[in-house]
Parts: structure tokens; sequence; C-alpha cells
């Protein structure tokens, strides 16, 4: 499954790095072609030699050998590989990509990096749960990064916890089944809507929503990674995925007018926008002054797009997200069926943690063949992976 992949390796300072030996041969038993990069105090825990001798390749960890002036071309190591992984993956160097920060090759590289990209953290527990690493692991799946969480188990400060990186062998089964549904969808095309929309009161004021754009984003990156090119269609949000086509519009009759134009083309269409309902039926020309108690505003329906381009539908996979807070199952299967979804992923905001602004959402589907559902409260990357993989199956 992994002959021929290009795999780039990336060794932080953890002692975790001794697995990295183990982890380039079973790679290269699958066939594989390994390049390492390691950071100057990776080889604190292991040798560059050691790596380079299962490898079959040189180990890098400059920008170009003082002795005979070769450059290693960062650019060129991120256009190389199929796939990038930094395993172990340190606190200091997480904080450093989460912030963008570019002080050797490995981050060069990193930045540079064309492929997906995939992070096994290795620290010890505390580290892990503070704060600050959490927060700099949510922003790496907001990249579009995939997270392997570090594993439960005894660590090397002799405490039990999280914080230990996924075995070699593990790890060798993450990548093949990211190669297997690398390509999975290739060929297909996503039309995805994400954000908010704002709907003008006058040129300063709007009607709108906490959406951020976060769902959206994820499920963008998941398609990519499954092997289909996605265009995305969306408001004001403050998340956008890093590739891929991106259409920024503000109005749900934007909204609309664009998602037509790209409709026909789709296989699979996921409805992921928070479309505002109504919006003023005559917008001010100029600033509304605050002369009364009371300001009244005539609101009339904006364009349901979801339910249009339903009436529309010929070949294509339409996935919908229903945000409600009564009744729930029932008003999903409500809008399953009243806007010709094949899926909708119905979410609550009864439910902790679930809902706008969010990292995490908590989920349940519901398909035309009155199949159920229920997951787990879970990061929105792994929230889209899920919907990806259920198309993908239903799709088949």
């Amino acid at each position: 499954m992994l002959a021929g992949k290009k795999i780039l390796l990336a060794v932080c300072g953890s002692i975790a790095a001794y697995k990295a030996a183990f982890f380039v041969r079973l790679l290269k038993k699958e066939g594989a072609e390994v390049k390492v990069i390691m950071t100057n105090s990776a080889k604190d825990f292991i040798t560059p030699l050691t790596l380079a001798t299962l490898s079959k390749n040189p180990v890098y960890s400059e920008y170009f050998d003082e002795k005979s002036g070769e450059w290693h071309n960062h650019v060129e190591l991120g256009m190389w590989a199929d796939l990038m992984l930094i395993a172990p993956l340190s606190a200091n160097t997480l904080g450093k990509i989460a912030n963008g920060i570019c002080d050797n090759l490995l981050l060069a590289t990193y930045l540079s990096a064309k492929c997906p990209v995939m992070v096994a953290p290795a620290m010890d527990l505390d580290m892990y749960q503070h704060p600050s690493t959490q927060e700099n692991l949510k922003k790496l799946q907001s990249f579009g990064n995939e997270v392997i969480e570090a594993r439960d188990g005894e660590l090397a400060s002799g405490l039990s916890g999280q914080g230990r990186m996924a075995e070699p062998e593990e790890l060798l089964e993450i990548v093949k089944k990211k190669f297997a549904n690398s390509e999975a969808l290739k060929g297909k095309r996503v039309l995805i809507t994400s954000g908010p929309t704002f709907e003008a009161i006058d040129p300063v004021r709007f009607i709108g929503n906490h959406s951020s754009g976060k769902m959206g984003t994820a499920i963008a990156n998941a398609f990519r990674s499954a092997g289909a090119e996605f265009t995305m269609i969306s408001g004001p949000a403050d998340y956008f995925p890093n590739q891929g086509k991106v259409i920024k519009v503000q109005s749900a009759q934007e909204m609309l007018n664009e998602a037509e134009k790209h409709h026909a083309e789709a296989d699979i269409v996921v409805f992921s926008a928070a479309v505002s309902d109504y919006r003023p039926k005559e917008p001010a020309k100029e600033k509304i002054k605050k002369n009364d108690d009371s300001l009244h505003l005539e609101l009339v329906k904006n364009p349901d797009i979801a339910a249009t381009l339903g009436g529309k539908k010929t070949k294509q996979y339409h996935v919908g997200f229903a945000l409600e807070t009564t009744n729930e199952a029932v008003n999903a299967k409500e809008k399953l069926q009243k806007k010709n979804f094949d899926l909708i992923v119905l979410n609550s905001l009864n439910d902790e943690g679930a809902g706008f602004q969010q990292d995490t959402n908590k989920v349940t589907f519901f398909d035309r063949n009155n199949n159920e559902q229920k997951f787990e409260l879970k990061s929105k990357a792994d929230v889209a992976q899920d919907i990806v993989d259920y198309v993908i199956k239903n799709l088949a």
C-alpha cells in the first residue's frame, strides 16, 4: 500500500525520538521512500547516522552543509513529500508551528509543505494538558493538519498519563489508512457553503449570527485529504481553508447566486453555512441615526439555499446541517425530507461543547434510508472526517 509513497519524517527533541528508528524501518518494509529531518535537540536522543542508515537517505537538520556548501532546499523537501509526519512533536516545535515561527530547517519545510501534514505529540502529561498546548493543537487542526493524539501510559518522568507518542506500529496503520483514504474521492468535486451571512440594515449595521466557519473549514480539509477538489462559498467567517477555491460573499442572496453557478458541476454538496433566515426589506442607504427610543425593521424571508438547490439536484449527494434547541430529531428529519438531503447532521445548542465558535461538536446523522448514528463529543476535525467517511461509504 505504501510502495513508492514519499514520506518525510520530522523528528523533534523528545525521548520518544528513539521510536523513529523502528518507524522508519517499518515504512521501508512497506516499500515507502523515506527522508528524515531532525531538529538539533533531536540528535541528543538518536543519531542522524542511525536514521540515515535505516532510511537509506541523508538526514537533514541544517540549511546547508558548512563543509561542502551544499544547500538543503526546504522548498524542494516540502514539494517532494506525499506526506509529512512530525513524530515525535515536542511542545517547543508545536508552539512554533502553531504561531508561524521559522528558525530551523524543519519549521521552514513545514511552512513550505504542499502535502498533508500529520503530527504525533509526545511530552509529559502536565505539558500535554496545559491550556497553551491544547490551544496550539487546535490551531494545527484548524490549519488542516491531522493530530494523532498522545496515548496514555507510563512516561519518562515516571508519571503515568496521556503524553506518550503512538507506537510505531500504530503510526504505520494510521499512515496506511491515510493513503487508502487519500484517493477515495479522487476526481470528485465538492461544493461547500460555510460561515454566517450578513444582511445589511444600513451601511454599517447588519443582521447576522455567531458562525465562525470552523466546521466548514474542517469539512473542506477532510474532503481535500480524501482526494476531492472543493469550492467553498463562505460568508464573513473567521476561518477559511489554506488551500482550495474560496469564494467570499456577504448575504444569503449572494451565497445562493454563487452556489447556483457551481452546483451543476458538483458531485457532493455540503450546506454547512448558517444562513440568516430573514433580511431587512429595504436597507437604509445612509447610516440610521439614533433619534427615537425604538426602531422598527420590516424583515422578509431570505431564499432557502439548500431547498432551492435540492429542487435542482440530479447526480449530487447533498449533506445538510440542523442546529436545533427543541424537538431536535423531529425537526432534523423534517428538514431531511423538505430540503431533499441525502444526509443531515444534527447538532443541538443544548449539548455542552457544541454549536457556534466551539472547537468541538456533538452530532447525530440521519439519512434518507432512516438510518441514525449518534456520535460522542469530539473535535470538529473529527466530526468532519466522520462526515467524509459516511459520504464515501454511501457513494460506493
